[in-house]
């Protein structure tokens, strides 16, 4: 349950709230345990550093002051990093909005191909071609049981929207 608090003034409000649990703070706790067994690209450990550091006094910041009492509140700065749920969340519901501004009045279904297990290692050193290969065979295989009658018959051409979770 938030604690709301004033500026001893009165002008500002301050929320102090307790923390659910952070993508960031499970980096700081589980990461180096992770990175005994599992060895992390220079992106993924990229990703890794730049959230833990988010919004902390690592990246600097500021102090915002109250003009009438002089109460002070540090602000840090964000380390923008598009993998950032603190930093894309609302890019995040943007996007999810914009989609559902395209959504036609029709059955879908939502569909999840997985790259297996045995090919990571392939993916971590191709990243573009074994992504780009996997988006095009799902989309191929969608539109094709689509337009099988023992599937879905689908009297018109389907539409497919993919998109890329890693």
């Amino acid at each position: 349950m938030p604690e709301h608090a004033r500026c001893p003034s009165g002008a500002t409000p301050v929320v102090h709230a307790e923390p659910g649990l952070e993508v960031a703070e499970i980096f700081r706790r589980y990461l180096a345990p992770f990175k005994d067994k599992h060895a992390l690209g220079p992106v993924e450990d990229r990703i890794a550093r730049d959230v833990m550091a988010c919004r902390t006094a690592v990246l600097g910041g500021h102090l915002d002051v109250c003009t009438s009492c002089g109460f002070q509140r540090p602000a840090y700065n964000s380390c923008r990093n598009r993998h950032c749920p603190k930093c894309q969340a609302l890019r995040g519901a943007r996007w999810v909005e914009q989609r559902l501004d395209r959504i036609l009045p029709v059955h879908y279904f939502h569909v999840v191909f997985t790259l297996p297990g045995d090919l990571r290692e392939l993916a971590r050193r191709n990243r573009a071609l074994v992504f780009d290969l996997l988006l095009k065979s799902a989309a191929a295989a969608l539109l094709t049981l689509g337009r099988d009658p023992k599937w879905f018959g689908a009297s018109a051409q389907l539409g497919v929207t993919t998109v890329l979770h890693t």
